[in-house]
Formats: structure tokens, sequence, C-alpha cells
């Protein structure tokens, strides 16, 4: 980190020759070195945030019967009772546990504030409305023949099914897919969104750098965490659509390896049946707990 009393010191300080100036730069390599890893075999997973996608006003995303925002809920609640009852030193802290609406910026700023070792974020995917024209009767035209009469109508794919994990970083400007935009899209729900974050307007796609310009310092991590996520859905038969790098403000400013898993297609009859059932509950739940302690034993030793 900068540190401008520092920077000012060494303003002052007289010039030293080329071998002297060169032993302090490896005496301060081996320092840094040494204690970095002394951190990293004291690191424990102390303290998890989970999120529960959506809430409140910011709840549109729905299936035949139900929404993105009470199946997230009701899954994160159950993964955190998983995770205290099976890693018995490890805190939950959750950005929501009920349906209320939290802004994406502070949901993030709970886990920075609590000094959170992981982020995990829980969404079902849905697919967009798509314009299509369909033959609602005929007239006749002025050569006698029949013409087709036709109006517009928009309808989802509900074929589309798998599970998908993003973790923060920047895909091409002109690649903002529909997933990113209907996560990032609570935004506008926001009080003087164009303030928390820093002028970026959801809505334009070059607006997506400031998001990427964000350093995440955690992204070799979150990517370890974010695919053995979806090796776990894989091991029980889902259909694996990866790990991506989005540009998505939830995690733009994460202080930890964080995630976003999107859990299954809400627009997919079976895929809503599923998640809503008690065995696919306890079953993406397990995925998500036996990827979480996966990783605490990789960090931890």
């Amino acid at each position: 980190m900068f540190n401008p009393k520092r920077s000012k010191l060494m303003k002052n300080m007289p010039l030293l020759r080329p071998n002297a100036i060169l032993i302090v730069f490896i005496s301060m390599i081996i320092a840094t070195t040494t204690s970095y890893q002394g951190l990293a075999q004291e690191y424990k997973i102390k303290t998890i945030v989970l999120d529960a996608g959506h809430g409140g006003k910011d709840g549109s995303t729905r299936g035949a019967y139900s929404t993105e925002k009470d199946v997230a809920l009701k899954t994160a609640l159950r993964l955190g009772a998983a995770i205290e009852a099976n890693m018995k030193d490890v805190k939950v802290i959750y950005t929501r546990s009920t349906d209320v609406f939290v802004p994406l910026y502070e949901r993030i700023s709970i886990a920075n504030n609590a000094k959170a070792d992981l982020f995990i974020s829980i969404h079902c995917n849905d697919m967009p409305m798509i314009r299509s024209s369909v033959v609602t009767g005929s007239r006749k035209g002025k050569n006698g023949r029949r013409i087709p009469i036709t109006e517009s109508v928009y309808r989802k794919s509900t074929s589309t099914r798998g599970v998908e994990t993003f973790v923060s970083g920047m895909g091409r400007i002109n690649e903002q897919d529909e997933v990113i935009k209907r996560e990032n899209a609570a935004i506008f729900l926001e009080e003087n969104y164009k303030e928390n974050y820093e002028g970026f307007d959801p809505n334009n796609a070059e607006n997506y750098i400031i998001l990427s310009l964000m350093k995440n310092t955690f992204r070799t991590q979150s990517l370890k965490l974010a695919k053995l996520v979806q090796d776990e859905y894989v091991n029980v038969g889902r259909v694996n659509r990866g790990v991506q790098e989005k540009s998505l403000a939830v995690l733009a400013r994460a202080g930890m390896p964080a995630i976003l898993t999107e859990i299954g297609f809400i627009s997919n009859p079976d895929e809503e049946d599923y998640m809503n059932s008690e065995a696919g509950q306890i079953e993406i739940t397990r995925c998500l707990l036996k990827a979480i302690q996966s990783y605490q034993h990789r960090i931890e030793g």
C-alpha cells in the first residue's frame, strides 16, 4: 500500500551506491516474502458471509411459481446452518435473512467490515425474453391470395439448464451478457447509485471498465473456490456451464475470495422444481458445503 510518509522520507534520503541499493532491495523482498509466508501458514477460515441475491423490491426474476429472491434466501439460510453444523469454528454472517432490499455496495461492505474470509453470493439464473412472430390469422390480398397476419410475442427459453459460477474480472466490453446486466441492474434501485459506484452506469457498456479497475487482489483464490463449486455440481450430474470472470458490482470491491454462483435456471420448469424441492435443496447445499470444506483444507493444510 502506498505510504505518503514513507515516500516523503525517501525523497530526503541521500543517494546510495548501486550495490547498496541492490542489497537493500533484496533484503526488503526477503523480509516481505518471509512475512507473507508466515501469514499464509497462520491463515484460517473464520468468517464466511453468505449473500442471498436480490430481495425486497429487487425481486422481479421468477419462474412459473417461485421467485429467485426466495429460492436464493432459502438456499443461503440452509447453507449457513450446514456450515455452522459441520465447520464448528466458522462464523456465518448473512447479508440478509429476510425478504429485504440490500444495495449491492452494502452487501460487500458487510463482508469487508467483518473481515470475512469468504464471500458467497447465491442466485438463480434466468433466460431473457426473446421476440418472435406468430401467425394469428390471414387476410385476402389484392391478387386474391391469402396474406398471413402476424403479431410479436415475447417468450423465454424453458429448455436452458445448468450451473455456473462467477468471479470478479473483466470480459470484453462488448460481451456483457444478459446475466451480468440482470445482476447489476439492482444498482438502479439504489439512491445516488452513480455516487456509490463512482459514476458506473449499468446501461453503458464502456462503464464496465470501472468495475474491472477495482482491483480484485483475491482473483486466484476466487477462481479456485469457483472451480471447486462447479466440480461438486458436476459430481451430482448438473450441467456444467463453467467458471467465468465478469464485471459484477457485488464482487468488485471484495477484500477476500468472492464468488457468485447461479444454482440453476428458474426459467426451466424442471430446474425450478429441483431448486424448490427438499431433495434439491439438500443436494445444492451439500455441493456448496463440500466445496467450501475442500477449499479450507487446501489453504489451511
